[in-house]
C-alpha cells in the first residue's frame, strides 16, 4: 500500500468517493485544485475601530483603500486623464448616485453608456484576472451572470468575436438595461479588488451608524471580526448583562448617539427620558456635557440628553458595585467608589486620596446602601434589558459577531487581535486566572472566548450568568486582553477635578511590542513563526500628528487605529489606517476625513490617502502560500489517496 493511502483509512476515502465516484472526476478535481494553487493570493483588507462611522466606512470598503484607483491606473496608464480616472472611480463606488448626476447633466447617454460600459468591462476583466472562471461566475449577480461572463471572458481582438461583443452592449442599452449592467458591474469590481476583509475590532461606539455597519459587514461576502472591547460590550449588553446595557446606554447619551438605539434598533428610550426629567428636573448636569462633532448633532436635544446621560451613569455605577460584590474574584473592589463618598464633606477617597466633588446631586444614591438600585431605577432598567433583549436586529449582529468573530485570528501566518497580550512588567506572559483556572497567552484567550460563547448560548443559568459577567470583565478589567489598561477611570472623569485620578496606565505590552524578542515569543505562543509574520492590531489611536508611527518593531507589529472616528480625529490627526496585503506585499493607507457621498459623486472627491510599502515580498505570492491554500493541498493529497484506491482496485468505480 502506498504513503498517499495510508494516511487516509479505507472508509474515508470511501466517503469522498460520493463526491469523486470514478477516476475520470478524481482526476479532473485534481487538475482543477493544482491549477488554482498557481493563483496570484487573493488580497486581505484590514480595518479597526470604525466605531459607527459609517460613511467613512463604506467608502474605504468601496475604494478599497485604493484599490480601485490602482486597478484603473493598471488598466488604462496615460490613455485616460486624471479627470476620466475620477469619473470612473466615482461611478464605481456610487453607481446609483452618479447615473442620476449624469442624467441631470443632458449628455447623450446612449453615448456615455458605451464608453462607461467599455471602461467598466476592462477594469472588471483585470480585477477578475486573479479568480478561477468557476469562483468569477459564483460571484456574479444572477440577473447579468450569463452577459457580464461573456463581456469579460470574450475575445474583443478576435474579428469572429468583435460584432457579437458589440451587440451585446448595444443589445443592453436599447432595451433599456444599462443603468443596472453598470451597476452591477461596479459592485462585481468592488468585489473582486478585495478577497477578503478582516475588521480587527471596534465597530461599536461613538459614531452615528455602528448598525448600519453590521448591516454592510452581513452582506459582504468574505470576513472575519476579531472582537474589540466596544463590541463585547455590545455582545453582553444583547445577552442581558445589565452593567454592559447600562454603559451602552452612557456612552450613546454622551456622543449624542441615542438615536442608534431608538431609531436603528427600535428600543424605547421614553422611560429613560421621563426618569430623567423626573429625577434631575432641576439639576444642570454640568458634569455630563456631551461629545459631538459640529453638525452632526442636534443641538436641541442636548436638554435632555445631559439628564439622560446622568441618570444611566448613576445606575451604570450601581450596576457595576453589585456585580463587583457579586465576583470577588474580579479582584475590583478598588472600583467601589459609590461608598466612598462623603455626602456632608461632598468629598470622595480614591486610592486613599479624599478629593472634592464636581457634582453632589445624587437624589437616588442611599448612603447606608448606594448600589441598590431605587424602585424607579429597577423599574427603568429591567425595562431596558427587555428592550434589548427582546430586539431581533440587535441579537441577529450579535449572532453574526458570534458565527464570524473571536478574540483573536491566525490568518496567513499573521496574528490579528484587538487590544493586547497581558504582559508583566518584565515581558512576560501574564498570568490570569479566570474562574479558577489559571492561564496565560492564548490559553487565557481561548478561556474567555469559552466563556462570552457560553454568556449568549449557555442553557446552564449558572454558566450563563457567568459567560454575561466577563462580557463585563472584558470590557473593563484591568488584566481583559481587550482593554489592556491597568484601570478605567469613568468615575473620576465625571466628578473629580484632579487630571492625576484620570489616567489609565497601559499595559506593558505597548512597551514590550517594540522588542524583537517581545514579538517573537507572542507568534510563537500563537503557533506561528517565520519572519515575515505579522502583529496586527488596533484599540489604542495613533497620534500620527505627534508623529507617532503605526509599524512598531521595524513594521513587525502593525497597530491601524488611526482614527476613524471623529472623536479621536483631533487627537490622530488623521481618519484612520487601513491596511492591504495583496499578492506583492504589505500597503499602508493613513486616511484623510471623508467629506460626503455628494462630494464624491459630483467632483469625484475620493478620500485622500498616503499610502506606503510596508513590506514587498521577494517572491510573487500564490494561492499556495496561504493558509487557503494548505487546505487545497490537503484535498489534493486526500484525492491522489483515492485516485491510487480506485487504479488498484481497493474501491470500485461508479458511473
Amino acid at each position: 500500500m502506498s504513503e498517499s493511502e495510508t494516511r487516509y483509512d479505507l472508509q474515508y476515502l470511501k466517503s469522498v468517493s460520493r463526491l469523486y465516484p470514478n477516476i475520470s472526476a478524481t482526476a479532473t478535481e485534481i487538475i482543477n485544485l493544482r491549477s488554482i494553487l498557481s493563483l496570484p493570493k487573493g488580497t486581505e483588507h484590514f480595518l479597526s475601530d470604525i466605531h459607527g462611522e459609517y460613511q467613512q466606512f463604506e467608502h474605504v470598503l468601496r475604494n478599497g483603500s485604493g484599490a480601485v484607483r490602482r486597478k484603473i491606473d493598471d488598466e488604462f496608464g496615460d490613455i485616460l486623464s486624471p479627470s476620466e480616472k475620477r469619473d470612473l472611480a466615482s461611478l464605481i463606488y456610487y453607481p446609483e448616485e452618479k447615473l442620476a448626476l449624469v442624467k441631470k447633466a443632458g449628455v447623450n447617454m446612449d453615448e456615455w453608456y458605451a464608453v462607461m460600459i467599455n471602461r467598466l468591462i476592462r477594469v472588471c476583466k483585470n480585477s477578475a484576472s486573479k479568480y478561477t472562471r468557476s469562483k468569477v461566475r459564483k460571484a456574479l449577480p444572477k440577473d447579468f451572470a450569463y452577459v457580464i461572463e461573456e463581456l469579460i471572458t470574450g475575445r474583443r481582438d478576435l474579428a469572429n468575436q468583435e460584432d457579437y461583443y458589440n451587440e451585446i452592449i448595444r443589445t443592453v442599452i436599447n432595451i433599456g438595461k444599462a443603468p443596472e449592467l453598470i451597476s452591477a458591474l461596479c459592485n462585481v469590481i468592488c468585489r473582486f479588488v478585495i478577497d477578503h476583509l478582516h475588521i480587527v475590532g471596534d465597530i461599536f461606539d461613538r459614531g452615528p451608524g455602528p448598525h448600519i455597519c453590521m448591516d454592510i459587514l452581513q452582506k459582504y461576502h468574505s470576513v472575519d471580526i476579531e472582537w474589540g472591547n466596544h463590541d463585547v460590550l455590545w455582545m453582553g449588553a444583547a445577552a442581558g448583562q445589565e452593567a454592559c446595557m447600562a454603559t451602552v446606554l452612557r456612552i450613546s447619551a454622551k456622543y449624542g448617539n441615542l438615536d442608534i438605539l431608538e431609531e436603528g434598533y427600535g428600543i424605547n428610550m421614553i422611560p429613560l427620558v421621563q426618569f430623567a426629567l423626573n429625577t434631575y428636573a432641576d439639576d444642570p448636569c454640568d458634569c455630563f456635557k456631551l461629545t459631538y462633532t459640529e453638525g452632526d448633532y442636534d443641538i436641541k436635544n442636548a436638554y435632555y440628553d445631559r439628564k439622560m446621560h446622568k441618570a444611566i451613569a448613576v445606575i451604570q455605577f450601581k450596576l457595576e458595585g453589585q456585580l463587583i460584590k457579586r465576583h470577588p474574584e474580579f479582584h475590583m473592589e478598588d472600583r467601589l467608589l459609590l461608598d466612598k463618598m462623603d455626602f456632608e464633606k461632598k468629598t470622595v477617597v480614591v486610592e486613599g486620596v479624599e478629593y472634592p466633588l464636581l457634582d453632589t446631586n445624587f437624589p437616588t444614591i442611599d448612603p447606608k446602601d448606594p448600589y441598590k438600585l431605587s424602585d424607579e431605577e429597577a423599574d427603568l432598567v429591567e425595562h431596558l434589558k427587555n428592550g434589548f433583549r427582546n430586539c431581533e436586529k440587535l441579537q441577529e449582529h450579535t449572532r453574526f459577531l458570534l458565527r464570524k468573530g473571536s478574540l483573536y485570528k491566525v490568518f496567513n501566518n499573521n496574528l490579528l487581535f484587538h487590544g493586547c497580550i497581558p504582559l508583566n512588567e518584565d515581558g512576560t506572559l501574564k498570568e490570569v486566572t479566570v474562574y479558577g483556572k489559571t492561564c496565560k497567552g492564548r490559553e487565557l484567550y481561548d478561556r474567555i472566548e469559552q466563556y462570552l460563547r457560553r454568556g449568549y448560548y449557555a442553557i446552564d443559568p449558572e454558566e450563563r450568568e457567568k459567560g454575561r459577567a466577563l462580557f463585563w470583565w472584558s470590557w473593563i478589567n484591568g488584566d481583559s486582553p481587550l482593554f489592556g489598561k491597568g484601570k478605567m477611570t469613568t468615575f473620576e472623569r465625571y466628578f473629580i477635578a484632579d487630571k492625576k485620578t484620570h489616567k489609565e496606565p497601559k499595559n506593558p505590552y505597548y512597551t514590550w511590542y517594540e522588542k524583537d524578542e517581545t514579538v517573537d515569543m507572542i507568534l510563537k505562543e500563537f503557533g506561528i513563526e517565520g519572519p515575515d509574520s505579522k502583529i496586527i492590531n488596533g484599540h489604542i489611536p495613533v497620534e500620527s500628528k505627534k508623529g507617532e508611527t503605526p509599524l512598531k518593531c521595524n513594521g513587525r507589529v502593525l497597530v491601524i487605529d488611526g482614527g476613524f472616528s471623529k472623536a479621536y480625529q483631533p487627537k490622530t490627526g488623521i481618519a484612520g489606517y487601513t491596511l492591504i496585503y495583496n499578492s506583492y506585499g504589505f500597503l499602508l493607507a493613513a486616511h484623510e476625513p471623508f467629506v460626503s457621498v455628494r462630494k464624491a459623486v459630483e467632483e469625484g472627491l475620493d478620500i485622500h490617502s498616503d499610502t506606503v510599502l510596508v513590506e514587498q515580498v521577494t517572491k510573487r505570492q500564490h494561492v499556495a502560500d496561504t493558509d487557503v491554500g494548505r487546505d487545497i493541498q490537503e484535498q489534493i493529497d486526500e484525492l491522489m489517496a483515492l485516485l491510487e484506491a480506485y487504479r488498484k482496485g481497493r474501491i470500485v468505480e461508479k458511473a
